[in-house]
């Protein structure tokens, strides 16, 4: 008689237990990143910014870059030279850190930093984060145990756009790329250590075979050889990307190239910073911004006089030529770049007449522009840019003005 009454909860039993074992099973089974996919997460980016023209040019680019496109990958970038705020309280905010041209150089910096990437903290650093020449001032943990590097070697001259060959494409950074990417224009640096002897580093890209020779002077070309470009420490969050520097007119201070000019390799380092904050899989990178000419009234170009990158310099019309002063960059925040500045609008006027010049990107609208049918609008005053005149004469001054239907306020920008 006791063993039907025993036998009826046994079963409940089981089966509430097993319910609740598949419902448990079930979480675990979710990828970790759909869940976590929504949650947006914050970057900090630590720079000099006082060293080598081609540094400073990367710096500024990422600095406008990655706040640009941050809210499309669910994160928040900050930018920062105050190298004091590598603390505890201060890094306790952000899920990744960033090194653009340097690392940190106290010991309590130092050791705030070691104890964020122990605790699974997220790092991704770029080129000369990871220079040093001298076992006299470097940084044992950061340079042999984190990097694997060891001391620098050598690099390649001039800087120079690479095929890079996809090494680990199971890695969550290297997700939907193909087996080769090719690389924006760097300098390219070699380390001491053969990392492919580390057995805690895992190398995500390197210099493809097709791609050599490397460089440009005879005296500082790679002909061969074996080069890591990015790879990752297998017991931390990070990677560290060997690219970051711009090819330079050094005599003018002017870019030539520009580190986000890959639209595959700014897919690759989105991925990084995804997975690196604990978030990952394939995503679709932002559009390479287009470059070229932009052409006016009578056929001229939109130009910057006498190629000065000066702060002022007169943005007039001129004979095509296809030289550095009239190539402009459609930047996705609505400026026009060229020689590293923006177009803009002088003292922000918003009168008729009102003359248009070069200037230091500053992100405010009198350096915004707008495409409305064929005329380019002017955010700060509302007026299209103009020809003066009208005019399409060498040396015309552009200005803006009150938006009609001539010809001499007709563009046609870069696609």
């Amino acid at each position: 008689m006791t063993a039907p009454r025993t036998a009826v909860p046994r079963p409940r039993t089981l089966i509430r237990l097993l319910a609740l074992i598949a419902v448990v099973l079930g979480l675990q089974a979710a990828p970790a990143h759909h869940a976590r996919a929504a949650t947006p997460f914050k970057v900090i980016a630590f720079y000099d910014g006082t060293y080598d023209a081609a540094h400073i040019s990367f710096v500024h680019e990422a600095n406008s870059w990655f706040p640009q496109h941050a809210a499309q990958y669910g994160f928040s970038y900050t930018s920062t030279n105050d190298w004091s705020q590598l603390n505890a309280a201060n890094l306790a905010q952000y899920q990744v850190v960033l090194f653009l041209d340097n690392y940190p150089g106290t010991a309590a910096q130092q050791s705030a930093f070691q104890t964020y990437m122990n605790n699974g903290g997220g790092w991704i650093g770029f080129h000369v984060a990871a220079y040093n020449d001298s076992s006299s001032n470097g940084w044992s943990w950061y340079h042999q145990t984190f990097l694997g590097t060891g001391l620098f070697q050598s690099n390649s001259w001039g800087p120079t756009a690479e095929t890079l060959k996809i090494e680990d494409p199971a890695h969550p950074a290297t997700a939907g790329l193909p087996a080769t990417i090719q690389s924006s224009v760097s300098e390219w640096y070699s380390w001491q250590n053969d990392l492919r002897q580390n057995p805690d580093i895992d190398i995500l890209a390197s210099m493809d075979q097709s791609t050599f020779p490397i460089g440009t002077d005879p005296n500082q070309t790679w002909y061969s050889g074996y080069y890591p470009i990015v790879w990752t420490n297998r017991n931390y969050r990070m990677v560290y990307n060997n690219f970051g520097h711009n090819d330079m007119n050094y005599s003018t201070n002017t870019a030539l190239s520009s580190t986000f000019a890959s639209v595959q390799q700014n897919q690759l380092l989105i991925q990084e910073i995804r997975w690196a904050a604990g978030q990952s899989g394939p995503v679709t990178p932002p559009p390479a911004e287009p470059t070229g000419a932009i052409h006016g009234y009578g056929g001229k170009c939109v130009d910057i006089a006498a190629a000065s990158s000066a702060n002022g310099t007169a943005v007039q019309l001129y004979d095509c030529n296809g030289t550095n002063a009239q190539n402009w960059t459609v930047v996705s925040d609505g400026s026009l770049k060229a020689l590293g500045k923006c177009m803009d609008v002088t003292s922000a006027g918003t009168a008729n007449g009102s003359k248009v010049q070069l200037y230091d990107c500053n992100g405010t609208n009198a350096q915004k522009w707008t495409r409305s049918g064929g005329t380019l609008v002017n955010a700060g005053s509302g007026k299209c840019l103009d020809a003066t005149g009208p005019s399409s004469a060498n040396g015309t001054r552009l200005q803006i003005w009150t938006c009609g239907t001539g010809a001499n306020q007709q563009w046609t920008l870069p696609s």
